[in-house]
């Protein structure tokens, strides 16, 4: 199929309009088939609960062209179980994976001209949505919802070109608290944090890093990644907490760690200033951020740096990055099984 005529070495992480998006209606018990529309709008009663008591969540997954034209999806099931588990927490009817998964696919078809080239370093990022419409007044559930898949062509979520370093502040802030909604992917988890960024990137980070809300002494995450860290003995590290985001990423990152490169992997609570000496290496992950190296995090008034201070990209976290990216691409036999071919 003939892509879109955009550069796409330029594209920056934003929104810009596709072709189609998907939309399935949950009414009286049961959700509708659903169908693609072209309209990017949506149109929501003054009473709905999305807008008021911010019943509403969200995924994060991609697309990406393979070397033979193939469009790979990257484990689009654990997206959908992700969002069941924070609709089940929410109140919210939970989408069927059937319908996720048809969603996702018909949403990425029917956008196939805007799904960047393979070696464009660009790729198509799908946000399946789904938020409580409808009149509603007092604080309880909404009678219909709505599931939608949108999709739009991004480049890397950091600016910098390539794997480069970014850098980390700790805020003042809590992000979530055990037992509360920091472990599923609420949209209210997230405005929060936008005033703690700002905190940070006035200091010289990129982004805020979050300890945990009882002791402030362990890290949990980053604003928009989880966190994973490499120690010595060939070993990989990430934190363990109930507040923590269930990052796809990090999970298969930690697996890639384990199978590919016969590390040993551990999820822990990790004390940042009694551990800090023994970082190696750092790097954020997610959908977005895919894998991003921390050169240096700020906390107590000064900066701490890793690998060669911080001034370069260690090599565990460029050959987890490598190989993350290769197996999303089609580049290296997926011996998991977590890539997907898109049917055109």
């Amino acid at each position: 199929m003939e892509k879109k005529d955009i550069d796409w070495s330029k594209l920056g992480f934003e929104y810009r309009k596709t072709d189609y998006r998907f939309s399935a209606i949950w009414e009286e018990g049961s959700w509708s088939d659903g169908e693609l529309v072209t309209s990017e709008f949506i149109t929501l009663h003054e009473g709905s609960p999305a807008l008021h008591y911010a019943q509403q969540c969200f995924e994060g997954l991609k697309a990406q062209t393979a070397k033979d034209g193939q469009i790979l999806l990257f484990r689009p099931e654990l997206n959908c179980e992700r969002m069941q588990n924070t609709a089940a927490r929410l109140s919210m009817p939970q989408v069927p994976l059937e319908l996720f998964l048809h969603g996702v696919r018909e949403a990425v078809r029917a956008n196939a001209a805007w799904v960047p080239p393979y070696g464009s370093g660009a790729s198509l990022y799908i946000r399946p949505l789904l938020i409580g419409v409808g009149p509603n007044m007092g604080l309880r559930p909404a009678k219909k919802y709505e599931f939608r898949v949108m999709v739009t062509p991004v480049g890397p979520y950091y600016k910098s070109a390539g794997l480069s370093l970014i850098s980390l502040a700790v805020s003042d802030f809590d992000r979530a608290a055990p037992h509360g909604t920091g472990d599923v992917k609420a949209g209210a988890n997230y405005p929060g944090g936008l005033y703690a960024t700002r905190k940070a990137q006035e200091l010289g980070a990129n982004e805020a890093l979050y300890l945990d809300a009882a002791q402030r002494r362990y890290i949990e995450e980053a604003g928009s990644a989880n966190i994973l860290i490499s120690m010595a003995g060939n070993k990989l590290v990430t934190p363990k907490s109930a507040a923590i985001l269930p990052s796809i990423t990090r999970r298969s990152i930690m697996d890639i760690a384990r199978v590919e490169l016969g590390m040993e992997t551990e999820e822990r609570p990790i004390d940042l200033r009694a551990e800090v000496d023994s970082f190696e290496e750092v790097a954020a992950c997610g959908t977005a951020a895919v894998l991003s190296p921390v050169g240096k995090i700020w906390f107590d008034n000064s900066w701490h740096t890793f690998y060669n201070k911080g001034e370069s990209v260690g090599p565990v976290m460029q050959n987890l990055y490598d190989i993350l990216c290769q197996i999303q691409k089609g580049e290296r036999q997926d011996s998991f099984g977590w890539t997907s071919a898109v049917a055109l």
